[in-house]
């Protein structure tokens, strides 16, 4: 079992991001760290493998907060048991001091929410670290020991060239990370820019996206990245163990406001209100806010939609006989090729991922 939880809070909104998200206001962030705490020890029954702490910005927690969490998560937890533990940071959220102690409450990876190092992309983004912050950042993880870094980059954004993405990569490679994720602007709904495009401000191209996959496909393999997963290159030793389990259709508990639970066949989520959570953990020891049962037929078509991302493909058995005709297809297209029994994407293939998942099911 995977287990994830939620900080929603962020000191400002990035007008790309659908994550349930805000910024403090009137929220006491004590409370909310107290009801975590207890949700997690009524959730949590068995020792999960990965833990990720993801948001919103979880650095941005005070030192003394992120203790409290964590001392509560040490006493359901056995963390000697665990492969990593994950926390996503805003390279402007933490010091040297505050690294030190992520080091010492148990974190083993870091994923930092860099985006891009070309300043005009940075704003665009509305990111408040600069630059330089964002370089310096990974400096201070690798000085308190952090064992696994990862820089989150993201292209096809509006008034981002090729040059600018280029020079990106060139940085984060550079800096010598262990781990580079890579993904491609999605325009979500209940976003700032989901309004700029539907107003015809902003546009979505494949022809473009392809071009930029292509160029960090290139710069990041032969900078010695392994290519695992679409939008995911890592150093020997450190792919994301946890985002693999998603991939790979582990179980999942999620802890914290709209965290989503996948046990079984059950798959639940909590409210997607922060206050709403605090007060219904605190009256009644749980957030659940919806649940579902998923049938045989839900599993297949996920595991084919994320297996398909993957270097190791989706086993054939998970396809209908007219699918398997057009996986040949996409195999003397060039797009895929066939392992034995395992369908796996190839070249241009891994960048049209999400139509040939579709084609597929």
């Amino acid at each position: 079992m995977l287990l994830y939880l939620h900080i929603p809070f962020c000191h400002r909104v990035c007008p790309y991001c659908s994550f349930y998200k805000h910024t403090p206001g009137d929220t006491p962030i004590g409370s909310f760290v107290d009801a975590l705490a207890a949700e997690a020890k009524s959730r949590i029954t068995e020792n999960p493998r990965t833990i990720y702490l993801g948001g919103g910005t979880p650095s941005m927690l005070s030192p003394g907060h992120l203790t409290r969490l964590f001392t509560a998560l040490h006493h359901a937890v056995d963390f000697s048991k665990l492969d990593e533990v994950t926390l996503e940071a805003n390279p402007a959220t933490f010091d040297a001091a505050k690294a030190k102690l992520f080091r010492e409450l148990g974190v083993t990876r870091v994923s930092l929410g860099i985006q891009s190092f070309t300043p005009h992309v940075l704003e665009i983004l509305g990111r408040e670290h600069s630059v330089a912050q964002a370089s310096e950042s990974v400096t201070i993880l690798r000085e308190a020991g952090i064992p696994s870094v990862n820089i989150d980059l993201m292209f096809s954004i509006p008034g981002q060239s090729k040059a600018d993405w280029q020079k990106t990569l060139e940085h984060a490679i550079s800096l010598n990370p262990d781990h580079i994720s890579a993904y491609n602007l999605t325009y979500e709904e209940d976003t700032a820019f989901f309004e700029s495009l539907r107003r015809g401000e902003m546009r979505e191209s494949e022809d473009h996206d392809a071009e930029f996959f292509h160029l960090a496909d290139e710069l990041l393999t032969a900078a010695g990245f392994d290519h695992y997963e679409t939008s995911n290159y890592a150093r020997p030793g450190h792919h994301s163990s946890h985002n693999q389990g998603y991939w790979r259709g582990e179980d999942y508990l999620g802890l914290g406001p709209s965290a989503v639970s996948t046990l079984g066949s059950i798959r639940s989520k909590n409210v997607p209100d922060t206050a709403r959570y605090v007060a219904q953990i605190t009256a009644i020891g749980n957030a659940l806010a919806e649940s579902e049962t998923l049938d045989a037929e839900a599993r297949r078509l996920e595991r084919i939609a994320l297996g398909l991302r993957t270097r190791d493909g989706i086993s054939l058995d998970l396809l209908s006989p007219d699918a398997i005709a057009r996986a040949r297809n996409l195999a003397d297209e060039g797009l895929a090729r066939i392992e034995g029994d395992r369908l796996v994407l190839i070249h241009h293939g891994r960048a049209l991922v999400d139509p040939i998942a579709a084609e597929l099911v």
